[in-house]
């Protein structure tokens, strides 16, 4: 798994999520229960995984769909 997408923003992941399983690509989000340590603050990011192989298709779905990537 390769890392996609790291962000503050839930929603941005929860998007990401459904385009991704919408193009029939695996993801696999993490950190998603990190709330319980900053207390539901926001600060840390979450970030969203891909298979190896479909990291190019998953970066090219999210450039398309105006996600910022940071790179």
């Amino acid at each position: 798994m390769r890392e996609l997408l790291r962000t503050t923003d839930p929603t941005v992941i929860a998007f990401a999520t459904a385009l991704l399983r919408g193009e029939g690509i695996d993801c696999f989000p993490l950190d998603d229960n990190m709330s319980i340590l900053e207390g539901s603050l926001g600060v840390l990011p979450r970030r969203l995984m891909v298979r190896e192989r479909n990291l190019d298709e998953a970066r090219v779905v999210m450039r398309d769909n105006g996600i910022d990537l940071g790179f």
